[in-house]
């Protein structure tokens, strides 16, 4: 039993010389967890038992996610335990190319302004108002991401869910059952990573796969009526070019990838818009000036009897840097990270084949050297006028580079109708269940529910 524990002890820190092979100084790494519970300043970490290097160095940075992201860092680190439909993420060099070259089409400007044009986009958010009513103060996400939902599903399938007015409905129930995410497969596989077969063997997932397979068979219904009626369809999607007998090569998307990009798009738009949403009306709530600065300007330029346009929109500028600085201040993705190809050299440092470069966007959003002041909200920052110059590779909330977030553009403007709607009609209030500032677990989530109060304007 002796030689037992000490060969499993072998095994818990058999990577961690990883570095110092490297002549990379950081954390002590502790056996199997690694440096997973740490926040890292170092230039090194270990999830479980696999090194991250970690980079906060712009020129660094841009190399990785600019220059060098079509030749050496174009991959993300691969989770064998995701589910097919989660393919985009996951997709490596070429097939990465074809899927993103396909879908950017699709968050053009004459594309993002039918959005606006989209049923129920607006009139959804009176439902919200009708829910304000009713409860002085919540968790946000409760009434946002059922909101986001609507318009993903309504602007990108046609298809009206309602699904405020109906939390019952399948669609609602099984995405918050997706998003109930079980993170111990993960955690075991970063201390035993070759059990990777064997959860996928045994339907192990990070996802309910019943709920999964629901929105599957949803999605597959759907693409199913939209070719029948659109003999374009086929000319769009999932064509193939048979250059010879043996090889066959794919144009647009294939079936199952047509499918993952619908699902992609309800659970970013159901989650991570949501999220993103509840981060940005808190930092309103706690700096009352800029919340009031905000109104001044909604009501200066979109009366709240008039419609929503695409271009009174864009053209709310403390809008725009309210989202921003919030951004900023509370990063929705707090990391970035890509696998490296090839052994490669960047400023005098060695990344071998393999290694997987961590980006600490949450540190880098609070670093002194890039930002004044970090720790104040201060959405003038980002004033063209304000004489600060904003570092393009110390801020990153929708990633950067080739491989950043392709539907940035898209969530942008879902963000900034629901929050003028609201801002038109309600101001924000901190109460006794506010946390300040907020508390995040090891997985970056609040620890308490984001709690406001909403209080009516005057007419």
């Amino acid at each position: 039993s002796l030689y037992f524990y000490f060969y499993l002890y072998l095994y818990g820190i058999w990577p961690f010389s990883f570095f110092k092979k490297l002549g990379i100084p950081g954390p002590r790494p502790m056996p199997f967890v690694g440096t997973i519970d740490i926040i890292v300043f170092a230039h090194r970490m270990f999830d479980g038992r696999s090194p991250v290097l970690v980079l906060s160095d712009p020129e660094m940075i841009k190399a990785v996610l600019v220059k060098e992201c079509y030749s050496v860092f174009t991959n993300r680190r691969v989770r064998v335990i995701l589910h097919f439909i989660l393919v985009f993420p996951s997709a490596k060099d070429e097939r990465w190319k074809r899927i993103r070259s396909t879908i950017s089409p699709c968050f053009t400007s004459g594309r993002l302004k039918q959005v606006i044009m989209t049923s129920g986009s607006q009139d959804h958010i009176s439902d919200i108002f009708i829910y304000l009513f009713c409860f002085v103060f919540f968790f946000f996400c409760r009434f946002l991401a059922p909101y986001s939902l609507d318009v993903v599903t309504s602007a990108s399938f046609s298809v009206d869910t309602d699904s405020i007015n109906h939390p019952d409905d399948p669609a609602v129930v099984y995405i918050k059952r997706v998003l109930k995410l079980k993170f111990w497969p993960l955690f075991f596989l970063m201390i035993f990573p070759f059990a990777s077969r064997l959860f996928k063997l045994l339907g192990i997932s990070l996802m309910d796969m019943t709920s999964v397979n629901f929105f599957y068979g949803v999605l597959k219904k759907f693409k199913d009526q939209h070719q029948a009626e659109d003999s374009l369809y086929c000319k769009k999607f999932g064509k193939e070019a048979i250059i010879s007998p043996d090889v066959v090569f794919v144009v647009g998307l294939t079936y199952n990838e047509i499918l993952a990009q619908a699902f992609l798009f309800i659970f970013g738009g159901y989650e991570t818009t949501s999220v993103t949403l509840t981060y940005i009306l808190y930092c309103l709530a706690i700096n009352p000036d800029a919340l009031q600065t905000l109104q001044e300007e909604i009501d200066a330029n979109l009366p709240r009897e008039s419609p929503i346009t695409y271009e009174g929109l864009m053209g709310l500028q403390y809008l725009d840097q309210v989202i921003c600085e919030a951004m900023r201040f509370i990063p929705t993705a707090p990391r970035l990270e890509r696998v490296c190809k090839k052994t490669v050299q960047l400023n005098g440092i060695t990344i071998p084949e393999g290694t997987v470069v961590g980006i600490p966007v949450h540190i880098l959003h609070k670093d002194p050297r890039y930002w004044s002041t970090p720790e104040l909200f201060r959405p003038e920052r980002f004033s063209k006028d304000s004489g600060e110059e904003v570092n393009p590779y110390a801020y990153m909330p929708f990633g950067l580079g080739p491989r950043n977030c392709v539907g940035m553009r898209y969530a942008l403007l879902t963000m900034k109708m629901v929050i003028v709607r609201l801002l038109q009609s309600y101001t924000l209030e901190t109460c006794k269940d506010t946390v300040i500032p907020l508390e995040f677990n090891i997985i970056f989530q609040p620890k308490q529910p984001v709690k406001l109060n909403f209080v009516p304007r005057e007419q």
